[in-house]
Formats: C-alpha cells, structure tokens, sequence
C-alpha cells in the first residue's frame, strides 16, 4: 500500500482485511513490527485524536514520528507559486514537504478546508497540490473533501456494534454550529455507508443539501453493495427505524465562503441539537455516533452524550487501530 487517501481507492473486501488486522494486532500485538521506521505528520491544521492516535499507533509497532506544524514549527508557510516572499513566510510548501517527507518513511498530511470556495474544496485541490510534492508513501490526515482513516473507524464501530451491512438502517443528520465548517466528514461517512451497503439517509434542513458531487459518489457505491441514498428534512420519517445516527455539522453548500448568508440562515435552525425527543419512539434503540470533537448544548445534549446511545469514546479509540493496520500494511513489509 503506497496510499491511503480515500476508501473509494479500494474494493469492501479489502477494507473488511484492513478492518480484521486491526483487531488481530489489537488482540496479538506486534510491538517491533515497525522498527526503525519513522512516519512524519504534516498538520496544516489542528488536531486532538488525529495526531495522538497516529503517534501512538507508531508506537504500539515499534516505530517513532516526527511532527511538524506552522504554529510549533514552521515560521509560516506559503503555498501560493509565483510569489515574492518578501512577508512573514520564511518556508514554501516546494522545499518544506519535500524536506519534511524525506525524514520519513511515509508521510501524514492534514489539509482541511478553508471554506472560500466550494470548487477548489470538491477538487481537494490544495491536498493534491501537497502529496504532489512527496515522493513517499503519504496519508491522508483530513483533507477538504475526505477523512478515510475516520471512516475506516467508523466501519470499524458499526462492525464492533454488530449493525448489519446490507440491512441496516443510517441516518447522517446535519446539527447546528455557530462555524461554516467543511464538508470532510460529511463526504466520507456517507460514501463509507454506502460502501458498507448500508441504507443511507441524509438529514438536514433546507439550504444544506450536499453538493450533487457528494451525492452521485455515495450514490455509485451504494449500487455496488446493495445499499441506497436519500436526503430529505423530515427527521421523523428519517429515524423511524434507523440504528444509527451519525451527527455532524457542515458549511451551506448554498452560501460556501459567504459566512454572514450563512448566519443567517441558520439562524431558523438552532433547534437542530440532538436530544431523545429525535429518538423517541421512532429509533429506540438507536446508537449516536460523531467524530469529535462535539459542541455540548449546541450539536446535541449532555443526556446523549454521557448515555448509554453514545459510542464516540469507541469511534476514537478505533482510530489508533485502524490506522496501525493501515501503517502496518504501508510500512511493515509483511
């Protein structure tokens, strides 16, 4: 494996393998299995479980990481060609990560968006632009429009759960922020539900539809593996059934870059935090999940949160695993 930069790159059965090693060397470790090998972490942007989890996979192999980011390391970065660099920017992308990725043996790059302009983003453009730099074996940290390692987690947790594949029922539902935040994680859950078969249903309110690319992608992998994709704003109709609800928060594809349009748009939306009422009776037993970090009393509420429906802790914790077999895979020679 040279990369891993989207599930769509792979077939369901490969992710299954990917998935099965990651519970054997949870349950059979291979602590030298990564000797001398050194992973460098790029963040471009600011992370918690992305950057503990990935050093601590490393570990758990026997490996070591290097991480490298603008604010501990880097008197700014520039990325824009053709420029004078006469201003703050003492580093250009075209020297640091070719410089950063050849103290490694592979690389970890995370790029998120900047929310401007909803083209560039469904391009991921500015990620390209970066990997096209390395000439290593590079991951995919979170990009503008992707987070696999996320999503192999999350097929991961639904495996743990025993929710079925081909006959389960779930619900990404769009909750209110107080930020236009990117469409990452949207994007990847839903191709990952999709891939797993899984019957998908987008919920969110007027105005923040996903963009017809995000749709058609999910739509072609669920007529792989027998599952289906649909949107609507009716949150009844969505949960009845429904055994899971993922939660996230997404930028209006509408108003993308144009935060005040934005603002005031979701304004008519601040209802939208999750609470039991969204279970109740409809989905009884249905699990939450998110990919945190989360805003307590904003997204959804303590009483989910800290209650028995919630497997965020068991998300995060997946990610260290999945990411040791995809390092495992990408580094071991095995």
């Amino acid at each position: 494996m040279n990369l891993f930069n989207d599930l769509a790159d792979f077939d369901a059965g490969e992710l299954k393998a990917l998935i099965a090693l990651a519970t054997r060397l949870e349950e059979n470790p291979e602590p030298h299995a990564l000797a001398g090998k050194v992973l460098s972490l790029l963040f471009l942007s600011p992370s918690l479980r992305t950057l503990i989890s990935f050093q601590s996979a490393m570990k758990r192999l026997g490996g070591g990481t290097i991480v490298i980011s603008p604010n501990m390391s880097i008197h700014g970065l520039e990325h824009r060609s053709g420029i004078v660099m006469d201003g703050v920017a003492a580093e250009h992308i075209r020297e640091a990560v070719p410089v950063i990725a050849s103290y490694g043996d592979a690389i970890g790059i995370r790029a998120i968006a900047e929310c401007t302009s909803l083209d560039d983003d469904l391009a991921d453009n500015r990620f390209r632009e970066l990997v096209s730099l390395v000439d290593v074996p590079y991951i995919n940290l979170e990009s503008a429009i992707n987070h696999p390692c996320q999503s192999l987690a999350d097929w991961k947790t639904l495996d743990d759960l025993q929710i079925p594949a081909n006959e389960g029922k779930f619900v990404l539902s769009w909750t209110w922020h107080p930020n236009s935040l990117p469409l990452a994680v949207p994007a990847a859950t839903l191709h990952m539900a999709a891939m797993r078969g899984m019957d998908v249903t987008v919920l969110r309110p007027e105005g923040f539809q996903l963009p017809d690319e995000i749709m058609v992608k999910a739509a072609e992998a669920a007529q792989k593996t027998g599952g289906s994709i649909s949107e609507t704003d009716d949150r009844e109709a969505a949960m009845e059934g429904s055994q899971v609800l993922y939660v996230n928060s997404w930028a209006s594809p509408r108003h993308y870059g144009d935060t005040n349009a934005e603002d005031e748009l979701k304004d008519n939306y601040r209802d939208w935090c999750v609470d039991e009422s969204w279970f109740a009776p409809a989905a009884a037993k249905c699990r939450f999940m998110h990919c945190l970090p989360v805003r307590r009393g904003v997204s959804v509420t303590d009483q989910i949160l800290d209650g028995p429906r919630s497997v965020v802790i068991a998300e995060a914790r997946n990610r260290m695993l999945v990411q040791m077999a995809v390092l495992y895979q990408m580094l071991s020679g095995k």
